[in-house]
């Protein structure tokens, strides 16, 4: 498999960084979700590994434009219609924003409730915003906010690779899949 991406296929680091950061934000929610339950030690440890992992997915989606930007882009089945392609740029643009939109929410969080962020403890990064709970709250809100509007697109992005593999018949989702070569 190539690793850069052609007008058919996305190549092996275009679908590895896909796959990564999905699997990435999977993770995040399993955290997100057990330090509801926890106190004391354990919840600022689940929680240093929340931000960590969550500055990883900004940088993952770094390079993932990065990328994009300097490889093609598979060219979208030429059946599809005007508002779908509309539809498709909308909603890729509107995944990279919120990749870079929830990591920075969740750093201006934890400057605003004057915690540190460390990545996985060997840098520390800046505060983002004063310490402040005004602040605290508004980031807390955005943080979950932005993840719940995530979560609706991705099972949007879900559902239409699942109707592009088997209602229309084509290869989008396979050019996708790791290990799958389209002709």
């Amino acid at each position: 498999m190539a690793l850069t991406n052609s007008l058919t296929q996305w190549g092996a680091v275009s679908k590895t960084l896909h796959w990564l950061i999905v699997v990435l934000i999977i993770v995040q929610y399993t955290l997100a979700e057990a330090v509801e339950d926890m106190s004391g030690y354990g919840k600022l440890v689940t929680l240093a590994r929340h931000k960590s992992i969550g500055l990883t997915i900004l940088g993952l989606a770094i390079l993932r434009l990065l990328w994009r930007w300097m490889n093609p882009t598979p060219e979208l089945p030429a059946g599809m219609k005007s508002w779908e392609r509309w539809a498709a740029k909308l909603s890729h643009f509107l995944l990279y924003a919120l990749l870079f939109a929830m990591p920075l929410a969740g750093w201006a969080l934890s400057s605003a409730s004057n915690f540190p962020v460390r990545w996985f403890g060997l840098v520390t990064l800046p505060d983002f915003v004063p310490a402040d709970k005004e602040l605290q709250h508004f980031f807390h809100d955005l943080h979950e906010g932005l993840f719940k509007v995530l979560v609706t697109l991705a099972v949007v992005h879900v559902a239409a690779a699942l109707r592009h593999h088997f209602v229309n018949k084509d290869n989008v989702l396979k050019r996708m899949l790791p290990f799958v070569r389209v002709p």
